[in-house]
């Protein structure tokens, strides 16, 4: 059998199959629909029979009366609600509506003279007296047309309630991908001139086969592994942070040699407290590519404390201002990163000066 005639057969097969379910639904839906006009038959019936014990007659009345009665609710649940109520065109709800109760008012009437020619052979008193009262026949149409009108007002409530939750659900899942997105972006652009600077420093420490070389791989390693890894964690422990920027810092003390000056003080540090990934190192980063050797160093000071579920951290560096220079992407890139992970949670105030540079950042640890 040839690959053009398979297709063609599962084509077959797939839109009988779907023939076949719409039928079945078109005939199951139909038979529910003829059940419930059968109890409306059988309630009109009760319900004109009072004082009346002729229920040939009744029936009649009633298979007579069911036209209008189906015709009036069917306009109202398929055509007035949905097409002018549900979208809120109710001027021409409020007017097809007030066709609608002059038209199947004028049959109710038709209904009565019905009865009284072909029931009660034009004698008045014959009539049943239920089938005589134009109230109570409108009262019994309308209530029936009113209450399938509440029910389809209902189906549609929860269905449109149902779409809002699938729509918002949607539109919340879109924003945290979105969010996802952009935190990987932000952590993607925050380091690649550290790795370019390290690897210049361990090519020269391999030209002179120094013995720090196998240090520095094993450091730098560490670190790959961390920005590679660890960093699409959502939080990690706040020691795992520590321990990389010492490796950072001992990297740096190897490159910049005894141009450096670094101090790095840590205290209270808990062994449970989280913090978002590569969410201090950048600062440090930050420290080495735009601080300033003064008196011939760089000095940087570092402190970490944790005070009442608190993370406070603090950095400054000596610097040399050049005039028009720029703090680049990494600083803009922690602060949005701050803004998506620690909203309304964290402060962060920075000093600029002309020799100094000082940031200080307090957030709510997790």
């Amino acid at each position: 059998m040839k690959t053009h005639e398979k297709r063609c057969i599962i084509v077959c097969l797939f839109t009988y199959m779907f023939t076949k379910k719409s039928i079945l639904k078109a005939l199951l839906r139909f038979l529910l629909h003829l059940v419930f006009w059968c109890c409306v038959l059988l309630f009109f019936t009760k319900f004109f029979s009072a004082k009346n014990e002729n229920f040939n007659d009744t029936f009649l009345f009633s298979l007579f009366i069911m036209p209008i009665t189906i015709a009036t609710t069917y306009i109202s649940v398929y055509k007035l609600i949905p097409g002018y109520l549900v979208s809120k065109r109710y001027l021409q709800f409020a007017l097809y509506s007030l066709y609608t109760l002059i038209i199947s008012g004028y049959l109710i009437m038709l209904s009565i003279f019905f009865s009284l020619i072909y029931l009660a052979n034009f004698e008045y008193e014959a009539m049943n007296p239920v089938t005589r009262n134009i109230f109570i026949i409108t009262s019994g149409v309308y209530l029936v047309v009113i209450l399938v009108s509440a029910f389809k007002l209902l189906q549609l409530n929860l269905k449109h309630t149902e779409e809002t939750k699938v729509l918002e659900t949607k539109i919340l899942e879109t924003q945290l991908k979105l969010k996802e997105q952009e935190l990987h972006y932000l952590k993607m652009q925050i380091h690649p001139h550290f790795l370019f600077n390290t690897l210049n420093t361990m090519y020269g420490f391999a030209l002179k086969k120094a013995d720090e070389t196998p240090e520095m791989i094993l450091k730098l390693s560490n670190l790959l592994d961390y920005l590679l890894y660890q960093v699409d964690k959502p939080f990690v422990l706040l020691t795992q942070e520590i321990q990389h920027i010492e490796d950072y810092l001992a990297l740096e003390n190897l490159r910049f040699n005894d141009t450096l000056a670094v101090t790095f003080n840590y205290c209270h540090i808990l062994e449970t407290t989280k913090i978002a990934p590569m969410l201090l190192l950048p600062f440090v980063e930050n420290s080495f590519k735009h601080g300033g050797i003064k008196s011939g160093k760089l000095s940087i000071n570092i402190d970490l404390t944790v005070k009442h579920e608190e993370i406070i951290f603090s950095i400054e560096n000596t610097q040399a201002k050049i005039e028009n220079s720029q703090d680049g992407i990494g600083l803009q890139n922690i602060q949005k990163r701050l803004d998506l992970l620690y909203k309304d949670h964290y402060n962060l105030t920075i000093l600029d000066t002309d020799d100094l540079y000082k940031v200080h950042l307090t957030l709510k640890s997790n």
